[in-house]
């Protein structure tokens, strides 16, 4: 029989789709009050995959990524979902269209896995309507994608992201949990 470990702490990622205007300063500051502070920040990439978020939130639309310095238990995860979701809807304009889609996960040493609302035959309930789904799963020293990971996803700019964001934590890990890590040679 196995015996229970406790999880590692993993890193707190998200996603944030915008259009070009969108100016993300206060919307950071915002961030930082509630998951600390902001460790890595991509450029911002077009975001043509989809015609999702149209209708909602105009064309043109791009994307950014940004990791936390302070790591989390994985479990956190769905209240940090619920905290994103009602952030929408507090930054939405008057006519209750979302200016900015806020799509919180996090990366392990193993995968990256992003929260959802929405149920499919490769998300898993986590708790209070919330999902967890694995997007990535790291291997041969780089993020792969799945046969559901989303295109935008899948793209060499996105995996090299999140193959970044990976370097900090394992970085962060070291110091924080040294000699276990020098053993699994990470």
């Amino acid at each position: 029989m196995g015996q229970i470990q406790p999880h590692a702490p993993v890193k707190l990622i998200m996603g944030l789709i915008m259009g070009q205007d969108f100016t993300t300063e206060e919307l950071f500051s915002v961030l930082v009050d509630h998951f600390g502070q902001i460790d890595f920040q991509s450029d911002r990439l077009s975001f043509d995959y989809t015609d999702y978020y149209v209708d909602e939130m105009g064309r043109d639309l791009q994307r950014q990524f940004i990791s936390f310095a302070e790591l989390i238990a994985p479990e956190e995860l769905v209240r940090i979902k619920q905290t994103t979701n009602q952030l929408e809807v507090e930054w939405a304009d008057t006519g209750g269209h979302r200016q900015v889609n806020l799509d919180p996960g996090y990366v392990s040493l193993a995968k990256l896995v992003l929260a959802s609302t929405k149920n499919h035959a490769h998300r898993i309930w986590l708790n209070g309507g919330i999902y967890a789904e694995m997007t990535l799963r790291y291997h041969k020293r780089s993020f792969q994608p799945w046969e559901w990971t989303y295109p935008d996803y899948r793209t060499e700019a996105y995996i090299q992201i999140f193959n970044q964001i990976r370097q900090i934590y394992v970085h962060q890990l070291r110091d924080s949990m040294g000699s276990v890590l020098q053993k699994l040679r990470l």
